[in-house]
């Protein structure tokens, strides 16, 4: 498997950081990010951890900073689970 790192540059506005340092602020937008795709269905826990460069248990932690459900399934959609076991 190749394995390649690629660096890309977003220029923001420097009034961005008055209230975090430009290294806490790429860390909760990689952290939003990968909720948000979580949330969305589009990653796993596991890949949106690794997105946000933290451990699965330090996502799900903050899944609930984020109100975010660590649950992809609907109840609906676990009752109809459980009604076929």
């Amino acid at each position: 498997m190749v394995q390649r790192d690629e660096n890309y540059t977003i220029k923001l506005p420097e009034t961005l950081f008055s209230a975090l340092r430009p290294d806490e602020f790429l860390q909760e937008m990689r952290l939003a990010a990968a909720v948000k795709w979580y949330e969305l269905q589009l990653v796993s826990q596991a890949k949106a951890a690794e997105i946000a460069g933290i451990s699965r248990y330090a996502f799900l932690e903050a899944l609930s900073r984020f109100n975010v459900s660590p649950f992809q399934v609907t109840p609906e959609e676990l009752l109809e689970e459980i009604a076929r076991d």
